[in-house]
């Protein structure tokens, strides 16, 4: 079971392990390793959420998201769209910013260094939303009890994780600002371009937030309707399970996981430029943790059950903050990139040992019904 469906998985990581090795040596070979790991981890509860929608739908529907829509999320947004920033960024066509990227590594390096200011401001403010917006909502389940609590009561102030943003780039902006100054003068147009780019990367949260709402509201909608013809059919004798998802509720489930695919997506590719500014490592890191993401949600979705390592969505969220905030530090300081691939990793592995420990717990427990309740409330 497991190599059937985590069989390309398992062929698309040696072949592109080879590859980094042929392209930079064992160096290539590390940060390709801590890209796939990372895009694992940070796209593990984007898995289950597809999987926990995907098992509603229809055999047609979920072909199609595994086969298009996985071709989208991989070669789309994972291999093309780093391309797109970067020429965007450094005011390059794609073609050629491809061409520099694979035959004049140096002209390439220095491009994206100029262009650095912008991606990290940009990148870090996306990220730096998905984190607040994840700390400040109130959940049944929580890692770090101590933390969680009370920021959770903090996020009940409306528009709280939009006004530290802005105020984290304000504060960013003005500190390279004066940094730039101090060095001569010479790049202090750049804080306008630090502040233009991070409020663009807080426009595109917002919209993905919004279209990822508005897609979710129509779900809620096709449901209801689904679940009313549900109640019809066995109230005529039929059994309920006989209702798949299909039509026009399905359509919308699925433009609404290529929304989710997107945003998930685009926090790998984001957090990438943490970790290297090579185009071509970073291609083979994300391409490699894109299909296991797939062959978790084909998992899940035959397995019939989700994963009980339930703390692993909130490592995976702190491992986006501390992405957002080494960005934003990069504006100004040079981070090495071991580092930033490390943090991410530890902290997802002190999630993965969080949840072992509450589910041995939880087991010792006998299964009681409030102590689950309790446990599962209470966090570290």
């Amino acid at each position: 079971m497991v190599l059937k469906t985590f069989g390309w998985s398992f062929a698309v990581t040696a072949l592109g392990l080879v590859a980094a090795i042929f392209y930079g040596g064992w160096t290539a070979f590390g940060i390709v390793a801590i890209l796939s790991v990372l895009e694992i981890s940070l796209s593990f509860d984007n898995a289950v959420v597809n999987a926990g929608i995907l098992k509603k739908m229809n055999a047609f529907w979920q072909k199609i998201f595994l086969t298009i829509g996985i071709l989208i999320a991989v070669f789309g947004m994972r291999l093309v769209f780093p391309v797109v920033i970067v020429a965007v960024s450094a005011s390059l066509g794609p073609i050629e910013a491809v061409d520099l990227a694979l035959t004049d590594k140096d002209r390439y390096q220095e491009l994206v260094t100029d262009a650095h200011p912008s991606i990290a401001a940009f990148g870090g403010m996306f990220l730096l939303m998905i984190f607040l917006d994840f700390i400040f909502e109130d959940r049944d389940i929580k890692w770090l009890g101590w933390l969680e609590r009370p920021l959770a009561k903090l996020g009940k102030v409306d528009m709280l994780s939009v006004c530290i943003a802005l105020i984290v780039l304000l504060v960013s902006a003005i500190t390279f600002g004066a940094h730039a100054h101090q060095h001569g003068g010479t790049h202090a147009d750049k804080a306008e371009t630090v502040l233009l780019a991070g409020i663009a990367g807080l426009i595109t949260y917002m919209i993905v937030g919004g279209l990822s709402g508005f897609f979710e509201d129509k779900l809620e909608e096709e449901e209801e309707r689904e679940h009313e013809a549900e109640e019809k059919a066995e109230r005529a004798g039929k059994p309920r399970s006989a209702v798949k998802l299909a039509g026009k509720a399905a359509f919308f489930m699925f433009l609404y996981l290529e929304v989710l695919d997107a945003s998930f997506s685009f926090d790998g590719v984001i957090g990438a430029f943490a970790v290297t500014n090579d185009i071509v490592l970073m291609a083979l890191g994300l391409g490699i943790g894109a299909m296991y993401v797939r062959s978790l949600t084909i998992y899940l979705v035959r397995q019939g059950t989700l994963d009980d390592y339930v703390y692993l969505e909130h490592g995976a969220h702190y491992a986006i903050g501390a992405l957002a905030v080494i960005l934003l530090v990069t504006i100004q300081y040079e981070i090495h990139e071991l580092i930033t691939g490390s943090i991410g990793v530890i902290l997802i592995g002190a999630s993965f040992l969080s949840s072992v420990r509450r589910n041995k717990r939880l087991a010792e427990a006998g299964g009681d019904g409030g102590k689950e309740k309790a446990e599962v409330s209470s966090g570290v």
